[in-house]
């Protein structure tokens, strides 16, 4: 694999929007089937549609979209700022997809933890300041952040499996996209084949 993913995520518009519905129903599916709490691809959908979209509204909608869905049948969060959180959470992936592009894949394992711990720490600091569920004291927020560990414990790996596994296909997918275009065949004037890097270099030379 290459260390930068910047040449090997290239599609074009239309490419992009089946990506974006793609991206989109995997988040809602992976969110519906976990196996256990808190594996989802979630993390994974983020970083790839910042790696693809760039930082963005069709970036950042991705996420908070599949989410939106997934909660239909899924129970709510009790209050609007804890759904906000959860939500802020969720997309914050995305900042973190754009720099992948440049880095490559050292910055998508690195950015797949990230994103878990951030999780983990904001919706958990929610958890502890919006509800009664535990003391506002410094003792209650360190207890509500223990009794949480065992939610958190396959997160990581479930974030970096899904994020290697989902980069691995668009890489793949680019890769075969970018053969199939390169070796098109058009067909010219003087009816011989040529293809579209020929047919190129040849318009080039005539400028």
């Amino acid at each position: 694999m290459d260390s930068k993913l910047g040449d090997s995520l290239k599609f074009g518009p239309r490419a992009q929007i089946v990506l974006w519905i793609a991206l989109v129903a995997i988040g809602v599916c992976g969110r519906l089937w976990q196996p256990t709490f808190n594996v989802t691809p979630f993390a994974a959908i983020g970083l790839a549609a910042g790696s693809l979209f760039g930082i963005s509204l069709a970036a950042v909608t991705v996420p908070i979209v599949a989410l939106v869905i997934s909660n239909l049948a899924l129970p709510g969060y009790g209050s609007t700022a804890m759904a906000l959180v959860v939500c802020g959470s969720l997309a914050c992936p995305v900042l973190f997809g754009s720099l992948i592009r440049r880095q490559g894949w050292i910055a998508l394992i690195g950015g797949s933890l990230a994103s878990s711990l951030f999780f983990f720490i904001t919706t958990n600091f929610a958890c502890w300041a919006l509800t009664s569920m535990y003391s506002h004291t410094f003792s209650g927020l360190i207890a509500c952040y223990v009794a949480a560990l065992p939610f958190y414990r396959w997160m990581p790996v479930g974030d970096l499996v899904w994020s290697i596994s989902l980069f691995g296909v668009l890489v793949s997918i680019s890769r075969m996209h970018q053969v199939i275009l390169s070796t098109q065949v058009i067909p010219v004037a003087s009816g011989a084949p040529q293809t579209v890097d020929r047919l190129t270099e040849e318009q080039r030379g005539r400028q």
